[in-house]
């Protein structure tokens, strides 16, 4: 499976225009993108700062609509960030599955929370 044999082809073409029409390709290094990446999950995790673990999260109602905002930054820089470093990200993806299939076989994973080598 590719990028462009999903609805994520879509995706990375209208972020690719979007940029493009603001000339912002200057800015996009691979390193500019990580840690805008990196800011962007930030921005995400502070939604949920200070919740309980048994309450509402996040933790201010006001805040749940941010949440679509926050992961969508997240999106977009992680396209942003595939596209200058020549990543499918469907490809990475469906091969990363198959990787963790083989690291965590329902048989020892299912239900724990250990990491590979600890199963």
């Amino acid at each position: 499976m590719s990028d462009d044999e999903t609805p994520l082809g879509a995706l990375r073409a209208q972020v690719r225009a979007f940029n493009e029409d603001r000339d912002w390709g200057r800015y996009h290094s691979p390193r500019n993108l990580a840690m805008a990446l990196s800011v962007e999950a930030g921005e995400l995790l502070e939604l949920y700062l200070w919740c309980e673990d048994g309450g509402p999260q996040p933790a201010v109602a006001s805040r749940e609509p941010k949440v679509a905002e926050e992961l969508a930054d997240v999106l977009i820089c992680l396209m942003n960030l595939a596209e200058h470093a020549g990543v499918d990200l469907s490809a990475a993806v469906e091969a990363k599955l198959k990787k963790n299939a083989e690291k965590y076989p329902v048989s020892r994973a299912k239900g724990r929370m250990e990491k590979w080598d600890e199963l």
